[in-house]
């Protein structure tokens, strides 16, 4: 039986990238909302070899996500699974973030993990902005209501976000917690699935030169004299990074994040800190 490697936000930026490093002996699944931009990326895999299949998701609709697990499972065995499909404050409101970032991880790591096997692997894609908000406001004992009562879990997010003073601040206090929420249910789910064998862990990006990350370097942009060579990362490096952490090889690699921010959280907290 073919091996499966599923990718949400395969269209392009990180996604895509991370599709162009995976093994040629996997047939590759990009998914996302655009049907356009997944055609465009699924000729650039087959141009570069491999056996490739585009399919429409909303990772916010598990109906949606449920669907896309099956049809990829009717293709082969489903080997890796990188969740990079988001949407940042630029792009929408909070509810809308929480719904897709939050929730859309729970539905696709609950859905494809049904299907999944010993030696599977799912990778979640984080930001590190899920370092950037303090402990206090980050509202951890409500992360278990996404898998309980989904309303009341957006509710108190939202809540919490309304603590910012304008709109888009609000929608990156949503933004934030829903990363650090990914995080959190990533670790949640190593455990829990580690049990069958399937590994999951995360990765938090940095500000990378996608056409999301160029949509906020105006609000963001600051990170990037905090960073060790004080510049944005190139979705190339990040697609290498993330299809490593999603080769069954790392096996030992679970229930943790990677933070892949060319030292920008770091920076910001010691080494480059401002006096």
């Amino acid at each position: 039986m073919k091996k499966v490697c599923v990718i949400t936000g395969g269209g392009s930026g990180m996604g895509l990238e991370a599709a162009k490093f995976m093994p040629k002996n996997r047939i590759i699944v990009i998914a996302g909302r655009t049907v356009a931009k997944l055609e465009k990326a699924l000729e650039e895999l087959k141009e570069l070899g491999f056996e490739a299949y585009a399919h429409a998701v909303d990772t916010s609709d598990r109906s949606s996500v449920r669907e896309l697990a099956e049809y990829a499972a009717s293709l082969g065995e489903i080997t890796n699974v990188i969740n990079s499909a988001g949407m940042s404050p630029a792009q929408t409101n909070g509810e809308k973030l929480l719904r897709i970032n939050a929730l859309g991880t729970v539905y696709v790591n609950q859905e494809f993990s049904k299907l999944m096997k010993a030696g599977s692997v799912i990778v979640d894609i984080s930001s590190n902005s899920a370092y950037s908000l303090p402990n206090f406001i980050v509202p951890k004992k409500a992360y278990p209501l996404a898998e309980t009562d989904e309303e009341k879990f957006i509710e108190k997010i939202l809540k919490r976000a309304s603590m910012a003073k304008t709109d888009y601040q609000k929608a990156g206090f949503a933004y934030a917690i829903s990363k650090n929420f990914v995080c959190w249910y990533a670790a949640k789910c190593a455990f829990e699935y580690g049990k069958k064998g399937i590994r999951v862990a995360s990765l938090s990006p940095g500000l990378i030169a996608t056409d999301m990350g160029n949509a906020e370097k105006e609000n963001g942009g600051y990170l990037i004299k905090f960073a060790a060579e004080e510049r944005m990362g190139k979705p190339e490096e990040l697609g290498f990074a993330i299809a490593t952490l999603a080769d069954e090889r790392n096996g030992y690699l679970a229930g943790v994040d990677v933070l892949c921010d060319g030292g920008s959280t770091r920076g910001q907290k010691e080494f480059k800190k401002q006096k």
